[in-house]
C-alpha cells in the first residue's frame, strides 16, 4: 500500500456547492481519508485502467487519474458531468450513460478494474451487471474486469460476506451471487459524516477479487440457480417445503436430503454454498 493521505481539499464546501439529486442516490463522499484509502485498496498501477462507476462531481477521479494509465467514468447526472469536464485530464474519459445499460467489454482491450460508489438502492442489479449471474459462465463484462472496489450500505456488506453461520437475515442469494464469481471481503467501515448529504445509513468498502472459474464445479448451473432461488424465495420455510414450493418434486426432495444426511427442516440460510451445490447435483440426477 501507497499509504497517500489526502487532506479534506475543502471537499465538503464542494459537495454542498453542487445541488445533490434525490432522485439518482447521490451521497458525495467527502473524507479525505477514505478517499486515500479507496486509492489504496484498489491497488492502482501504471499501466491499469480504471473504470469508475458514479463519479459524482469528482473527488475520487481526481485522485485515481493521478495513478492510472486511464479512468473512464460513468455518469448519468449530466450537471455533474460538467463538474467532471472541469478535471481537463487527458487520461480521463466521460461517458454519460447508466451503468446498467453499459457494455463495459466495449470501453478497453484488456482487462479494467472497477471502482464503484453506487446508489445504494440498485446495488444487486449493479453486482448482476458486473458479475452475471450464477449460470452465466461466460458473461462478457466480468470476463474483463480483474476486480472491483465497491462503496455500499454496511449492511449489503455483511450479506456479500456471510456464510451460514452469519445471523440468518444475512446470508441469501446477494451471498452467493458475489461469493460465487468472486473473493469478497470488507476492507472498511465508513461512518455516515463521511458523505454529503449524510445517509441515513452507514456504509462500507467492499473489495471483489473476481474469480477466473465459479466457486463450485458443476454439472448444471442454471439447475444451481432454480435451487437457491427456491431455497430462499420464502425464508420462514424449511429447505423441504421451499423446495417443493418452487416446483422440485417432493419425493425427490426428500431423497435427496437424505441422501446428503440433512434434516428436511433446516433452512436454506443453514446451508453453505457448497452443500447447495451438492443437493442441487442430487436433485438433478435422473431417477
Amino acid at each position: 500500500m501507497c499509504g497517500i493521505i489526502i487532506g479534506n481539499m475543502n471537499y465538503f464546501e464542494r459537495a454542498k456547492y453542487f445541488r445533490t439529486k434525490k432522485r439518482l442516490g447521490q451521497n458525495f463522499l467527502i473524507d479525505g481519508q477514505t478517499i486515500s484509502d479507496i486509492i489504496d485498496f484498489a491497488e492502482i498501477k501504471p499501466e491499469d485502467t480504471v473504470v469508475e462507476i458514479g463519479p459524482g462531481v469528482g473527488f475520487v477521479t481526481e485522485q485515481l487519474i493521478k495513478h492510472a494509465k486511464k479512468v473512464i467514468a460513468i455518469e448519468l447526472d449530466e450537471e455533474a458531468i460538467k463538474e467532471l469536464k472541469k478535471l481537463d485530464a487527458p487520461n480521463l474519459e466521460i461517458i454519460h450513460n447508466d451503468i446498467l445499460k453499459q457494455d463495459l467489454s466495449e470501453l478497453s482491450e484488456g482487462k479494467i478494474k472497477i471502482v464503484a460508489n453506487i446508489p445504494y438502492y440498485i446495488t444487486s442489479p449493479i453486482l448482476a451487471h458486473l458479475l452475471g449471474e450464477i449460470d452465466d459462465l461466460n458473461n462478457k463484462n466480468r470476463n474483463k474486469i480483474t476486480d472491483i472496489l465497491l462503496m455500499v450500505q454496511e449492511e449489503v456488506a455483511r450479506r456479500m460476506v456471510a456464510t451460514e453461520n452469519s445471523p440468518s437475515k444475512q446470508y441469501g442469494l446477494l451471498t452467493i451471487l458475489s461469493q460465487f464469481w468472486a473473493d469478497v471481503k470488507i476492507m472498511k467501515l465508513v461512518g455516515r459524516r463521511s458523505f454529503f448529504p449524510a445517509p441515513k445509513v452507514n456504509s462500507a468498502l467492499v473489495k471483489l477479487v473476481v474469480r477466473e472459474k465459479p466457486l463450485l464445479d458443476l454439472k448444471d448451473y442454471s439447475h444451481f440457480r432454480k435451487v437457491i432461488k427456491g431455497a430462499f424465495a420464502q425464508r420462514r420455510k424449511n429447505i423441504k417445503n421451499c423446495l417443493v414450493s418452487a416446483g422440485f418434486d417432493k419425493e425427490k426432495v426428500q431423497n435427496a436430503l437424505q441422501s446428503l444426511g440433512l434434516d428436511e427442516n433446516i433452512r436454506g440460510e443453514k446451508l453453505s454454498i457448497e452443500t447447495f451445490g451438492k443437493l442441487s447435483e442430487e436433485l438433478n440426477k435422473k431417477i
